[in-house]
């Protein structure tokens, strides 16, 4: 068996019910892992889990939870461990943007909606230390050892305007990241992984408003994004597939605390 196949392994997708999430669970499935959707949209999870089940003789079950709910998640953990009787590895892909966390060019830089800030840096952060706290614990209490997989940003690294509270947010992960690797060598040793993958500029439906038309064309910023990405176009979701499945595999098992950018250039471009 290939060091980078999932088979056999279980791994849980936080956000599972979303473009990106979508990618996730298809790449860890085609990988031949097992995969638990947890998401809050009963019917995308439900959907999703059929679907796979349906060619993949059962290895998908859904999860419905609130990533900043603990007891919703402690309930999801029960159910994968009832259907799978282990836990081998979490991406923590829940996060966002959300209307009230975005500063437009014309709003008051002093009179920001601080509360929506924080609610969406919040989600970004905690919406992803609270997940491993729980299935991590899990990885280490069934499996004995596994990956976990943040999902950082260009955000993280770089200013980019509006969203406070994303960039917040995804700083944090980062952070979170680097030091959680150390704490889990510390006291797991290389049983253990954490790293972080960071998409570049995708499209969702929570910044496709921001970046095209609707007619298809770019926005001002969107074409901005284009420019500043040397390949000159937005990543699709499946080029996100084989980075991930690298981090969750046993191919990358001296790997810990980095970030692996997917972004076409963005992230090293000085623009000249």
């Amino acid at each position: 068996m290939s060091d980078f196949s999932l088979e056999s392994k279980v791994i849980v997708v936080t956000g599972g019910t979303g473009i990106l999430g979508k990618s996730f669970i298809d790449g860890i499935v085609e990988a031949g892992g097992s995969v638990g959707i947890l998401g809050r949209n009963e019917d995308i999870a439900n959907k999703r889990a059929d679907e796979i089940n349906r060619n993949n003789d059962g290895k998908a079950v859904a999860l419905i939870a609130d990533v900043m709910d603990h007891d919703q998640l402690l309930r999801a953990k029960e159910k994968i461990l009832d259907k799978f009787g282990k836990i081998d590895g979490l991406v923590n892909a829940a996060g966002g943007i959300m209307p009230q966390g975005v500063l437009m060019p014309d709003q008051d830089i002093f009179a920001m909606n601080l509360s929506g800030m924080r609610e969406v840096a919040d989600l970004n952060l905690w919406g992803t230390i609270y997940p491993t706290q729980v299935f991590a614990g899990a990885i280490a209490e069934t499996a004995g050892k596994g990956s976990i997989v943040n999902i950082s940003s260009m955000n993280s690294k770089r200013a980019i305007t509006r969203v406070l509270g994303y960039n917040l947010g995804k700083a944090g992960v980062d952070c979170y990241t680097q030091w959680f690797a150390v704490e889990l060598a510390n006291r797991y040793g290389d049983a253990i992984r954490m790293n972080a993958l960071a998409p570049g500029f995708f499209l969702t439906e929570q910044n496709k408003n921001l970046l095209t038309t609707p007619d298809g064309g770019l926005t001002e910023r969107g074409q901005a994004v284009i420019d500043q990405t040397p390949f000159k176009r937005f990543g699709s979701p499946d080029e996100l597939k084989g980075a991930l499945t690298w981090l969750l595999s046993d191919a990358s098992k001296f790997v810990t605390g980095s970030m692996v950018c997917v972004d076409g250039g963005f992230s090293i471009f000085g623009g000249v």
